[in-house]
C-alpha cells in the first residue's frame, strides 16, 4: 500500500473517530515518512492534546525537532517524555528518553 493512500485512509478513519489516540499518532508517523514535517508536528501535538501522557508522541516530537537541528525544542520534548515515563514507571521509555537527552546534552 502506498504511503499516501495510508495517509488518506487514516484521515478518513479520523473523520469517524477524531479523538482516537492511535490513529492520530499513526498519521503523524506517516507524515514523518513523507517528510511532511510541519504536518507531523501538528499531528503529534494533537495527540498530546488528546492525552498528555502519550509518551510515544513526546519521543517522536523530540526526534522530529532533532532531525531539523532544533535541539532546544528536541530536549524539551525528550525531558517532558522522560518525566512522564518516570511517573508511569516505564523503564524502557525511561532508558530511551534518557539516552536521547544524553546524546543532545553531550
Amino acid at each position: 500500500m502506498e504511503r499516501l493512500s495510508r495517509i488518506d485512509m487514516l484521515i478518513d478513519m479520523l473523520k469517524n473517530e477524531p479523538n482516537d489516540l492511535f490513529l492520530n499518532y499513526a498519521l503523524g508517523i506517516e507524515y514523518v515518512a513523507e517528510l511532511s514535517l510541519h504536518d507531523a508536528e501538528l499531528q503529534f501535538k494533537k495527540t498530546l492534546a488528546l492525552d498528555e501522557n502519550y509518551i510515544a508522541a513526546y519521543y517522536q516530537l523530540g526526534k522530529l525537532f532533532e532531525s531539523q537541528l532544533k535541539n532546544a525544542d528536541a530536549l524539551q520534548y525528550f525531558k517532558l517524555g522522560l518525566q512522564i515515563a518516570k511517573e508511569q514507571k516505564n523503564n524502557k521509555a525511561i532508558n530511551e528518553f534518557g539516552e536521547a537527552v544524553f546524546m543532545l546534552e553531550d
